[in-house]
Parts: structure tokens; sequence; C-alpha cells
């Protein structure tokens, strides 16, 4: 299934969002004012995203998705990167038959020819395993880069054109169906944690009408209460889309008396 972009047409609006998008920041600073090994942050962090995931399913979202290795992380020191890497080994293995047993379907997404022949594996066979889920949908982005999700859905529509010799239909809604997460319905909310306020190359086409909620605490402190926090401040935004408020207005009292 794919989803219409919301700079096409205006998406159904609720109190609580249908897809909330997370960067974890802060895990290395957590530890380092504790005196721990940057590391030690990464690890308390995998306990935070699955606080986070359930209290997600507990509240009506849909899909969540997290920013867990970018393509730039790469530059960071290589003991750190290795560890993050062991990381997602581990947290595949143990969390998979979680995410399974609570409905939950886990999607990866990313220039996963990067990893080696077991985390590819393991993607594969988590992937399988809780592909016919519908509770929520965990989406873990690795190795992603929202300008490398650009370029190969346009790669692939240039690819498409030159095997069939048909020029290829570029648009909104033609290409949004060649992004990494075209079976996802776009951020209604955008949260980054660790007090940083930028998207650092996260979902760039898939953020435009997003509403952002960011948060200086660490990802490893995030719980249900700052979950809470994030979807009522979300829930008292007006969502526009272009719109002027007195049509949102309008629409909604159309909607209310539909509803009677």
């Amino acid at each position: 299934m794919t989803y219409t972009s919301s700079t096409v047409t205006v998406p159904d609006v609720a109190a609580v969002p249908r897809h909330v998008a997370i960067i974890m920041d802060g895990n290395g600073r957590w530890a380092t004012e504790r005196r721990l090994p940057r590391v030690a942050g990464h690890t308390r962090g995998v306990d935070a995203v699955r606080a986070t995931v359930e209290s997600c399913a507990l509240r009506g979202v849909e899909f969540v998705t997290l920013f867990a290795f970018s393509s730039e992380n790469w530059r960071r020191p290589t003991e750190e990167v290795s560890f993050l890497m062991r990381l997602f080994v581990s947290a595949l293995e143990r969390e998979i038959g979680k995410l399974h047993a609570n409905g939950i379907r886990l999607r990866v997404v990313g220039d996963t020819s990067m990893f080696n022949d077991r985390i590819r594996a393991l993607i594969q066979r988590a992937e399988t395993k809780t592909a016919r889920n519908t509770r929520l949908t965990l989406t873990i982005a690795a190795n992603y880069g929202g300008r490398w999700d650009i370029m190969q859905a346009t790669k692939t529509l240039i690819a498409q054109s030159l095997e069939t010799g048909v020029p290829a239909r570029v648009d909104d809604e033609s290409f949004a169906q060649h992004l990494a997460m075209a079976y996802a319905p776009e951020p209604d909310l955008f949260i980054r944690t660790g007090g940083e306020q930028r998207i650092s190359n996260f979902l760039l086409w898939q953020l435009a009408y997003t509403e952002f909620y960011f948060t200086d605490t660490y990802w490893p402190d995030f719980d249900a209460a700052a979950l809470d926090r994030a979807i009522a401040s979300y829930g008292g935004r007006e969502r526009r889309f272009g719109r002027t408020s007195a049509q949102v207005e309008s629409q909604s009292q159309k909607a209310d008396t539909l509803s009677c």
C-alpha cells in the first residue's frame, strides 16, 4: 500500500498522531554526564526504544520510525560504530520475539548493503517473521539519509524508464511511491530528543508538513510521560496544510455535523 503526499491532498488529522518519527539523540551526552563510557548511553537507549514503542502502541499510534544510524554516523570513532553494529545485532536477536508477540511489524530502511551478512540476514528474518502483524509498524532507519532516499528513488525512476522505453511519470505522487517508506503515511509528529533543533538529513521529503517537537530530554530518559508531552503539544497545533484557519474550522464543523 502506498500513501498520497500531503502536498497533493490533505490527510486526516486526529488528536493522536498516526505516524511518529523520532531522532533518538543524547545517548552519548547522557553517559558522559554520568561519567560512563558513551556506549553505556546507547545500551540504555535500547530500553527507551522498547518503552516508547510500547507506549505508542497503547496510545493508538500506527507507525513509529526511529533514526537509529544515519549515513553520516560512519564518521564516528571506529570503536563506537563497531559497538553500535553489535548492539543492532543484539537488539534484533532479543527483541523480535517480543515485537512479534505484541503484533508489531518491523521494517528496516536504508542502504543495508553496507552491513555485514549477519546483520542483513537478521533483518530479513525479522521482517519476514513480523510481516503480517498489523497493530503497529516499527521502522528502523539504519544507514539511512534523506538525500540517499531521494537519490535512490530518482535512480529507480530512471532505470524503469530505460528498461521500458517509456518516459517516467514524474510528479509528487509517483515519485513518493519509490521512496523507502512508501508503505507508510508521512509522519504527523517529528520528535528530536537531546536539545538539538535540526532534522539531520532524516526523511527530507516526508517531513514537508510534519509537526516538529524538540525536547532537551536525552533519549535514555525519554519515557511515557515525555511521549505524552509531545503528543499533547501536537494535539494543540492547527494543521492547515496551506489552508486558512477559517477553512480548517469550517471543515471541522462539517465533519462534526456528519458524525452526529
